[in-house]
């Protein structure tokens, strides 16, 4: 079983989420020049030029073989490429998916950016593809994502200890949410309220 229409172009007044591209790279390579972005990444994709082509590439090839769909995250207005995000996770046949491995550039942080792409990807799964859970998980360390999180409101469901071998084969402790489908009225008002706010 497979999702038919899982990557759309999803437009918002700030941000546009479109199926991650080649053409993409090269300004995904400019906006993630801040290292605080991969602090907590289970990679440190800007370690060089070769590293981030690395890392794009997967993305792109995960995306060819059904297991993610990466997308790009770009400025409504100028297209510029912002960040990027993914759907991971993919399960068609329990109507479920995460998401993760998002970013966004620093100079996009607290402009809306980050509510608005979360609402337009939460609205597509569950409104569309007609999801009953999109899950979440961030390093347990990761105050910063664990806190964007609960500001959803999604619902903390515990910790994985010892979870993934990250950089250099540190161990990652993972904390997981995820937001359900009766759950996600309150959510989405809570992000249009949040949006209303930051305009």
């Amino acid at each position: 079983m497979s999702w038919e229409g899982i990557a759309p172009r999803l437009e918002g007044e700030i941000v546009v989420v479109e199926p991650l591209a080649p053409s993409h790279e090269e300004g995904l390579w400019e906006a993630a020049s801040d290292p605080r972005i991969w602090r907590w990444m289970p990679v440190n994709a800007i370690e060089s030029r070769e590293t981030f082509g690395a890392w794009f590439a997967e993305a792109l090839e995960r995306t060819a073989a059904g297991l993610d769909q990466a997308f790009a995250v770009v400025g409504a207005g100028s297209g510029a490429p912002l960040g990027s995000t993914r759907y991971l996770a993919l399960r068609p046949e329990h109507r479920g998916l995460e998401i993760g491995w998002t970013w966004l550039s620093s100079a996009a942080w607290g402009t809306g950016a980050n509510v608005e792409a979360k609402l337009l990807l939460m609205g597509h799964a569950f409104d569309e593809l007609g999801c009953m859970r999109v899950e979440f998980k961030t390093d347990a360390l990761n105050e910063r994502s664990r806190a964007a999180l609960e500001a959803l409101p999604a619902r903390f469901e515990g910790i994985f200890t010892k979870h993934m071998l990250v950089r250099d084969g540190a161990l990652r402790d993972s904390a997981w949410y995820a937001v359900t489908d009766e759950e996600w009225p309150v959510v989405r008002q809570n992000l249009l309220d949040r949006l209303s706010r930051s305009r």
